[in-house]
């Protein structure tokens, strides 16, 4: 099992940017791949990306690609997700989840999931 908690979220204007941060207890944090998921009032939980157990290999969803960067450091039991050229519609709280799957996109397919962090993008 593991437990995640979410910071780096805040208020930020359009064009600018944010790093929220993930950081897992237990030891085995290098056995799941890691995605970062957002949630807009309203709205379903969608994906935004995810990393392989090393960190060798990502994938993003098309609204962020190009922006935004997921990373990960196994020393540390943290994932990040750099987020520039932030837009009003990138509005939500995002959470990290853990998966002991293989390339998850779809909420259902994580195990663990951390309690959110609000990213507000506005003038």
């Amino acid at each position: 099992q593991v437990q995640l908690v979410e910071s780096g979220g805040g208020l930020v204007q359009p064009g600018g940017s944010l790093r929220l941060s993930c950081a897992a207890s237990g030891r085995t944090f290098s056995s799941y791949e890691m995605g970062w998921f957002r949630q807009a009032p309203g709205k379903e939980r969608e994906f935004v990306a995810r990393i392989s157990r090393s960190g060798g290999n990502t994938y993003y969803a098309d609204s962020v690609k190009g922006r935004f960067t997921i990373s990960r450091d196994n020393a540390k039991n943290t994932v990040y997700l750099q987020m520039n050229s932030l837009k009003p519609e990138d509005t939500a709280v995002y959470y990290c989840a853990a998966n002991q799957g293989w390339s998850g996109i779809y909420y259902y397919e994580y195990d663990y999931w951390g309690q959110g962090t609000q990213v507000t993008v506005s003038p």
